[in-house]
């Protein structure tokens, strides 16, 4: 868990110093909110969220019951239960982003096209569609033209 210890220290001073710029920016509606603290700070959802990316788990509910409920407990004494997580990481995705744009490693040259095509209208309308005028490109694959 050595690695948990570097990224936890990592994302906590990014959200000191990320955090306290971000509220001096933030707008105010006038209406009164609910300004209530979660038993787990924003770096603690954050670190967590980046754990289990870096894991091998496909899906985060059985990574977040199955390891962070049972085996990092010291890391995270103040854990909420997993509706109540999935919550919270909708709150921290801007500090999320932030911290991952930041801290972004120099790129090694792999990168994932998505290659599936794009149907814009049938076939029979291409002649009348003009929403993609002057960049689409008429091409045939195995089984029709898109």
């Amino acid at each position: 868990m050595n690695n948990l210890d570097a990224v936890i220290v990592d994302v906590d001073d990014s959200c000191q110093t990320f955090l306290s710029a971000w509220e001096k920016h933030l707008i105010s509606s006038g209406i009164k909110q609910r300004n209530k603290s979660s038993r787990l700070s924003v770096s603690e959802v954050m670190t967590i969220v980046i754990a289990f990316h870096q894991s091998r788990y496909r899906d985060f509910k059985t990574y977040y019951i199955h390891v962070v409920c049972r085996y990092l407990t010291n890391e995270f004494p103040e854990l909420v239960s997993y509706p109540r997580m999935c919550k919270l990481m909708q709150s921290v995705l801007v500090p999320l982003c932030f911290y991952l744009t930041h801290h972004q490693v120099m790129p090694i040259g792999i990168a994932f096209v998505d290659s599936f095509k794009l149907l814009v209208c049938h076939n029979l309308r291409i002649l009348r569609h003009h929403v993609f005028k002057g960049t689409e490109k008429l091409e045939k694959g195995m089984m029709w033209w898109f």
